[in-house]
């Protein structure tokens, strides 16, 4: 029997499972197949006051007094039960996403080593001290920022859940961690995994919920110190106007539309099959997929041609398969977003997919469009298995095409001149540029956008920092009274 079935999953709030005060629960279903999945608890306001109440507790009791060396050991025992439940959690993910878990399993394990990541920069956290002149000593203090709202898509609700979570629990921040009102299934076996392990009651809070009210009610709660965000650029536009007033701190990871280069001279063996992976990987739901295939001209037929043909050869279907490649896309109603995206371009060639399967399930197939960079379809982020093949010139030409979104997430190039690579990388305007690879986000390196694809950096020490108040404080150590007027 699947592990989902016959389970009602509560709000998790103040250390334990807690029924919705509106009694809003909700009946979930497997993308893939249609069929029900599990049931889960929506908070609402009432649940939201309760679960930022339990977090400034926790902040102002327990987990506020708890040392780092302690916070440390708890980051690293929560990794250790992802490890112990990781069979679980990815049949969850799989089950609840529609995500091949071929794909869960390597997010799973990024997922563990975000945990020892921030487990161990912890022992980085620390002020610094010097004389500034005369009898005055200046040191300074690291104190976290208080509570922290955390919001996390659909998309990947496991892992971004650990992006979010692991550098605020290092600072010592307490978190109410809202998840996808689709998805909520893996962030709240997290938060019930968070106690089991240690943390103490109110550190880790998860209030599934819709976006634009109970995520909207959390942004602006009076409680919250901070909001972390990942999500669509649309929506982390209005959560800087809902943060506003009060005036909170915002940290931003926010769409993409990234462009992934084809020079001539690349070693095409590995730049077209990474091209395909790089798009199709999680159905092209990712905000980092390279979902502009920008080609030198003299190869571009070529491309297309191998592209069209790589694509008909993912192996899409059962998401618990270990041998699926791609499995289905979130809902219904995305696959026909999706879909009205390849629909409407008609200024472009649709090569390989883009017609509605048969059957059951949110499935879409990977799809390939022959386009230039000036179409609907190549600037707006469809957020499915489609990539768009697009002709350039030569260099100036290809750098001006990347630029030429409102994105700048991640950025990929393919060239045999190690020279021409590190030139595209220092002017493409991208928060992340792969050279003759194409994996994006590791612990360790700062993940982020430029321009409309956010602000603030995951995954490195700097996001330390935005979870931390540095607090100045200045001695007199002079031997001598201090009477600045001579009176």
């Amino acid at each position: 029997m699947a592990v989902a079935t016959d389970r009602e999953f509560g709000l998790f709030i103040g250390g334990e499972s807690a029924e919705p005060a509106a009694g809003d629960v909700r009946g979930l279903t497997e993308p893939a197949t249609g069929e029900p999945l599990a049931r889960a608890a929506m908070a609402g306001e009432v649940d939201v006051d309760r679960a930022v109440d339990a977090a400034r507790a926790a902040i102002e009791g327990e987990w506020g007094r708890t040392p780092g060396t302690e916070r440390a050991r708890l980051l690293h025992a929560l990794a250790d039960a992802i490890v112990a439940n990781r069979a679980e959690l990815a049949e969850l993910e799989a089950r609840n996403v529609g995500k091949a878990i071929s794909s869960v399993k390597a997010e799973l394990h990024q997922a563990v080593e975000n945990f020892r990541y921030y487990g161990s920069a912890i022992a980085t956290i620390g002020g610094r001290a010097n004389p500034i002149g005369g009898s005055l000593l200046f040191y300074s203090l690291k104190e976290p920022v208080g509570v922290a709202a955390q919001i996390v898509p659909w998309n990947y609700p496991l892992m971004m859940a650990t992006w979010k979570l692991a550098p605020a629990l290092a600072a010592g921040c307490s978190v109410v961690l809202k998840p996808d009102a689709q998805t909520p299934l893996t962030a709240i076996r997290l938060g019930e995994m968070a106690t089991e392990v240690g943390f103490p009651p109110g550190a880790v809070n998860v209030v599934p919920g819709d976006g634009p009210t109970t995520g909207a009610y959390l942004v602006k709660h009076p409680g919250v110190d901070k909001v972390a965000f990942t999500g669509s650029t649309k929506t982390g536009g209005e959560i800087m106007r809902l943060a506003s007033d009060p005036v909170k701190r915002v940290t931003l990871e926010l769409g993409g539309k990234s462009p992934n280069l084809v020079f001539a001279d690349a070693d095409l063996d590995s730049a077209l099959p990474s091209s395909a992976w790089s798009i199709f990987y999680a159905a092209g739901q990712s905000c980092e997929a390279r979902s502009r295939m920008l080609v030198e001209k003299p190869l571009y037929d070529e491309a297309v041609a191998t592209m069209a043909e790589l694509a008909a050869g993912i192996k899409v279907g059962d998401p618990l398969d270990p041998e699926t490649q791609m499995g289905s896309l979130v809902s219904q109603a995305h696959r026909e977003r999706v879909h009205g995206f390849v629909e409407r371009a008609t200024d472009g060639e649709v090569v390989a997919g883009g017609a509605l399967p048969d059957g059951a399930g949110a499935f879409y197939p990977p799809t390939v469009v022959a386009t230039t960079n000036d179409t609907e379809i190549a600037q707006e982020e469809v957020f499915g298995p489609v990539v768009t093949v697009i002709p350039f010139d030569d260099e100036k030409d290809a750098i001006r095409i990347a630029n030429d979104v409102r994105y700048g997430l991640m950025a990929t190039v393919w060239t045999g001149d190690p020279a021409r690579g590190h030139r595209i990388a220092a002017r493409i305007k991208s928060g992340t540029v792969g050279i003759n690879m194409p994996y994006t986000a590791f612990p360790g390196i700062p993940f982020g956008g430029y321009k409309q694809s956010g602000f603030g950096r995951e995954l490195g020490l700097e996001t330390l920092d935005l979870y931390l108040e540095t607090k100045s404080v200045i001695v007199g150590t002079g031997a001598r009274p201090i009477n600045p007027f001579g009176l």
